[in-house]
């Protein structure tokens, strides 16, 4: 593999790469492609079915995306706009099950309804606010709200049952959410990337990225077997490699990474396959965030379908590790610190105590006091029927901030060198979820030669690309039909 010269370099073997490498062998089916995957297979950290809650974000549930502003008042544009994103990511997989490139449907996406559970007055006042905007908007037609136990009971029984009968309770429902199983999209998108000429690298880890006179870059990398190094050429670069994006950005040197740091969270879901228990329950539901957690801590209890196999999760229960992956080092955190980088940590150590705090009280809660956060949501639940697993890592995104020196992002990020011949991602949810959008603002940064010419066929892909659905009733509701008819998502 010495010298190899390669017009692509995907380096990580998640949904990211996976979707880039895609849209890529879509676009420009002659160029090269190679894969750089440091475990023995793909998908086996953010995008592993049992790393992530595999909720196809679309803002149908996810309060965090609509956020009650200090004076009260709420706003649903970025609701609106994680919908948008979401409804484009759809057309582009039914597209690739259209073509044969992705098996059938029910391999990777499933139809379960979103719904929100909220307890406590202020609580059903809020989401009762919020259900009369979202109604109101195409992209969420369809929603429903109840605060009557009853109703509720019929949505979602296990909610409901054994509560106490005085309690304050409130939920919405969307039939049309769905579940994802991003492990298996990763492994249905790669091999087809293989099959189609693509070589693929595993346990196969990226040492060094050097950029060379002529633009393009040096990639040295160390196979786990035999620790033989080689070095690839490759004219781009993408660092899709999850929470590592961040060290192997800034071994890279790009000026464009400067500023940025990473604050790794991880965690743990309750699960139980005991059918008697999943048979009860067909919905994600989410709740609210307890004060200072961070979104991607918003309590849900989930539908998981991988394998064709209906689980229970409920979580995510947050923690702190040092490293960045799961299957990364303990000095991860610690090695990514650079003079740049350290005045807007300390900056975001300053003004997120509460999520410090947060943090201190997940790391010292017992199984017990886990089992009582799910009994919250669900009165019946057993200890013995429920088990903990450990979720994927997450590395929120700090970075420079001209007010308070530094801010802690909760959404996700792409880095793009200025020439656009290097891209990495960084952050968390909703990334998977909106791969697709993600990726197609990324090629329009590093390819603007080839960009106007991809357009056409992008268009062919996604009925709605370079439009929004949101504001064209009959458009959406077009569109969105034709997506579910492929994915064989109507009920």
């Amino acid at each position: 593999m010495s010298n190899k010269s390669v017009d692509v370099a995907l380096i990580g073997g998640g949904i990211m790469s996976a979707t880039l490498g895609t849209m890529i062998k879509q676009l420009q089916p002659d160029w090269s492609i190679m894969i750089f995957e440091q475990l023995s297979e793909v998908g086996q950290e953010s995008s592993n079915p049992w790393n992530n809650a595999g909720t196809g974000h679309a803002a149908l549930a996810e309060l965090n995306y609509m956020p009650e502003a200090p004076d009260g008042t709420l706003e649903t544009s970025r609701a609106v706009n994680i919908n948008e994103q979401f409804q484009v990511s759809r057309q582009f997989w039914s597209s690739l099950v259209a073509q044969g490139v992705l098996a059938h449907p029910g391999s990777f996406i499933n139809p379960t309804p979103h719904m929100t559970f909220v307890r406590g007055e202020e609580n059903v006042d809020y989401l009762r606010r919020r259900y009369e905007l979202l109604k109101t908007e195409p992209l969420f037609e369809g929603i429903e709200f109840s605060d009557d136990p009853k109703v509720i009971y019929q949505w979602a029984p296990l909610l409901v049952r054994q509560r106490e009968k005085d309690e304050k309770i409130a939920a919405t429902r969307v039939n049309a959410g769905t579940d994802v199983d991003f492990g298996s999209l990763t492994h249905q998108l790669i091999d087809n990337l293989v099959q189609n000429g693509a070589v693929l690298r595993t346990e196969t880890e990226v040492k060094k990225l050097k950029k060379q006179k002529d633009g393009s870059w040096n990639i040295t990398v160390r196979d786990r077997v035999g620790n033989t190094p080689h070095t690839v050429n490759a004219k781009f670069v993408f660092v899709g490699a999850g929470g590592h994006a961040l060290p192997l950005l800034q071994k890279s040197g790009i000026p464009e990474i400067r500023g940025f740091g990473g604050f790794p969270i991880s965690g743990q879901f309750f699960r139980t396959d005991n059918p008697a228990v999943v048979a009860q329950h067909q919905a994600k539901v989410y709740g609210k965030a307890s004060v200072g957690a961070p979104p991607m801590s918003v309590p849900h209890l989930d539908t998981r379908v991988v394998d064709g196999q209906s689980s229970l999760l409920f979580g995510p229960y947050a923690g702190f590790s040092p490293k960045f992956l799961k299957s990364s080092s303990w000095t991860d955190l610690p090695a990514s610190i650079r003079l740049h980088n350290i005045g807007p940590m300390l900056a975001v150590a300053r003004d997120n105590f509460d999520l410090m705090k947060y943090l201190i009280g997940e790391l010292l809660a017992s199984k017990k006091k886990k089992l009582a956060a799910l009994q919250e949501f669900m009165p019946t639940a057993k200890a013995e029927d429920w088990y903990l697993i450990t979720a994927g890592q997450r590395v929120q995104v700090m970075k420079k901030d001209a007010k308070r020196g530094g801010v802690l992002q909760f959404g996700t990020e792409v880095v793009t060198a200025a020439d656009g011949s290097i891209a990495g991602l960084l952050g968390a949810s909703p990334g998977a979820s909106t791969a697709v959008p993600i990726m197609i603002d990324l090629i329009q940064k590093c390819f603007p030669a080839e960009y106007p010419r991809w357009e056409k066929k992008l268009a062919q892909l996604i009925p709605s690309f370079g439009k929004k659905l949101n504001p064209d009733k009959k458009a959406s509701e077009k569109t969105i039909a034709a997506t579910a008819k492929v994915l064989e998502l109507t009920r």
